[in-house]
């Protein structure tokens, strides 16, 4: 039993904003509520019945696809600090621009979350970039079987590579680790030719065909991995996301991270169901970003480090969110001595400021929202269009409230139309699922975080001692 219990939607209400014309969702539990920071305690009689098992998804489509995307809805609960799905980012976006809107044009938007990362990352060279959206648009047409498209795109790709390898090295730290890898990732292009081939010569729906295309998959993911180190390899050396002086106190990540979380049900025995599949314990793998969120990726990476989220429940799983970092007892976060800037919250919760990041900026900006700094709809440098986006939770209207809580956003394009973005630049985020994000649907609250392991990127977390 939790001795906590986290805001479970069950009616979602449509007021009209104060200002516009645009609708606000609000949420009521039928749980004892508990009490936001700062806010006064609710009463009981404000509980609702609980319909919304039935009615959440049909209402919230179709709230969500209509226009109330300009303004989220009022948490009335301090477990409510986040909880509106919403999309951003573009796949043929080459070179970032910050006028661009968050979802770029038309309604093909970057779903995949190792995507995002690369495209994340500090560097400036335009023909890595168009090498990049020459492999994952390969990757696109194998999944969808457009077969000649994938093999034209390889024969682009191998072409690109030739040209552009002196390019690319100029870029790198180390030029030869890159001659060495495009010379890996040219020799890697005829075993994926050769496998979509051999699927355009079989029967569709055949096992012959589909054991190609397993094979042409597995070969672009080396190519991909290849592509990985490359990009990484041209990030300056040294570089460090610039962040104001004033909050030197506090932990950042300079650079990147990766975490590994073992789930388990609160049931003993019980397994997790994916697409028809059960499985004892879910495992995921996570990369923190310390590029685009220094301060929370740093906060993140720290408290994994603590063991904080260790044995703790998941505390909220609603269709939109997945939720936790709220520990037992009177305190709704981490219980630490606070930063010179934004100090500590009611009950010693060491807090955080909220940390955006606009692609074309210098670096972020903080304690206020983008619609706060009249650039509402400009694209962040991680938008939350990936299914399993990491982002850190806070109080609706204290951009500072933010402590340990963080969400997966459970991405539904159905839920979450193009160019309609509530969450970019409101709420940072920080990192992406890029193994085992499947498991979130069904990750329930009561399930327990059996460990979070920090297994790379333990030398870019910089303490404030340090």
């Amino acid at each position: 039993m939790l001795s906590k219990q986290l805001l479970t939607p069950v009616l979602m209400l449509v007021t009209v904003a104060s200002v516009g014309a645009f609708p606000v969702l609000s949420t009521q539990s039928a749980t004892k509520p508990t009490t936001a920071l700062g806010a006064a305690p609710q009463s009981d009689s404000e509980s609702s019945p609980n319909w919304m098992a039935v009615g959440q998804k049909t209402l919230a489509s179709a709230f969500l696809a209509a226009s109330l995307w300009s303004s989220p809805f009022v948490p009335n609960n301090h477990h409510d600090l986040l909880l509106v799905s919403n999309q951003a980012g573009q796949i043929n976006s080459m070179v970032a621009n910050a006028k661009e809107m968050a979802s770029g044009t038309g309604s093909r938007v970057n779903k995949d979350a190792e995507s995002l990362l690369r495209y994340g990352l500090p560097i400036k060279n335009k023909e890595v970039r168009k090498l990049q959206l020459s492999l994952e648009t390969v990757k696109y047409d194998i999944a969808s079987k457009r077969k000649s498209a994938a093999l034209d795109g390889t024969k682009k790709s191998l072409e690109m590579m030739k040209k552009d390898v002196g390019k690319y090295k100029a870029s790198c730290r180390d030029g030869k680790v890159c001659e060495d890898l495009v010379a890996s990732m040219t020799a890697g292009i005829d075993p994926l030719s050769d496998a979509i081939k051999t699927s355009m010569d079989s029967l569709n729906g055949s096992d012959q065909e589909r054991a190609a295309l397993d094979k042409a998959y597995a070969a672009h993911t080396k190519l991909l991995d290849s592509l990985n180190i490359l990009e990484e390899q041209m990030v300056p050396a040294g570089y460090k996301t610039p962040v104001p002086e004033e909050y030197s106190d506090l932990p950042q990540l300079q650079g990147r991270a990766t975490v590994e979380m073992l789930v388990k049900k609160e049931k003993a025995g019980d397994t997790f169901d994916v697409n028809g599949l059960t499985f004892p314990e879910a495992k995921m793998t996570m990369v923190i970003d310390g590029y685009a969120a220094p301060i929370t990726g740093g906060n993140f990476v720290e408290l994994v480090q603590k063991g904080f989220y260790n044995k703790m429940a998941i505390q909220r799983s609603d269709g939109f969110v997945v939720q936790t970092g709220d520990p037992d007892g009177e305190a709704d976060g981490y219980v630490a001595p606070g930063s010179k800037a934004v100090g500590n919250g009611k009950h010693g919760e060491r807090l955080i400021p909220l940390e955006i990041f606009v692609q074309g900026d210098a670096g972020p900006f903080y304690e206020t929202t983008i619609e706060d700094e009249g650039r509402g709809g400009q694209a962040t440098i991680l938008p939350f269009s990936s299914y399993g986006a990491m982002g850190w939770a806070r109080e609706e209207y204290d951009a500072n409230s933010g402590s340990s809580q963080f969400f997966w956003l459970l991405f539904d394009s159905d839920l979450t139309p193009a160019g309609k973005n509530v969450l970019d630049g409101r709420y940072p985020c920080f990192g992406y699922v890029v193994e085992g994000s499947d498991f979130l649907q069904d990750i329930k609250e009561g399930d327990m975080i059996v460990s979070a392991t920090l297994t790379s990127g333990a030398e870019n977390l910089k303490l404030p001692s340090q």
